[in-house]
């Protein structure tokens, strides 16, 4: 709730993360969708009752949203790649490290 109140005394804080995000935007489609569905589904938060019961989700959802970014912005292709397929797209099963066939692992260890 407390960014959420932030949000509200600052409107502008709100596109400020959103412009730092999208500094990365073609970078990753993933990425680009999620900040896009991001947008569409804050501006639809006119409800108070609706923001504070989505609140915890939204600000998860910034928080991926700004890690993909950086991700993109200053980690490898294949590391940025396999967080935003599985964390935003949801292609990472139930299980800690259960990761999609096509994620170059070769290329995620030897950037280690």
């Amino acid at each position: 709730l407390d960014v959420l109140r932030a949000i509200g005394k600052e409107p502008q804080s709100f596109q400020a993360l959103i412009k730092e995000i999208s500094l990365a935007k073609g970078g990753n489609t993933h990425l680009d969708n999620y900040i896009q569905t991001l947008e569409k589904e804050f501006s639809q938060l006119n409800n108070t009752n609706t923001i504070e019961t989505q609140a915890r989700r939204l600000v998860e959802r910034l928080a991926l949203a700004l890690q993909a970014s950086l991700l993109v912005r200053h980690a490898s292709h294949a590391v940025a790649d396999a967080f935003c397929q599985t964390r935003l797209s949801g292609d990472w099963g139930n299980c800690f490290g259960t990761l999609p066939n096509n994620i170059d692992l070769q290329a995620i260890l030897s950037s280690i």
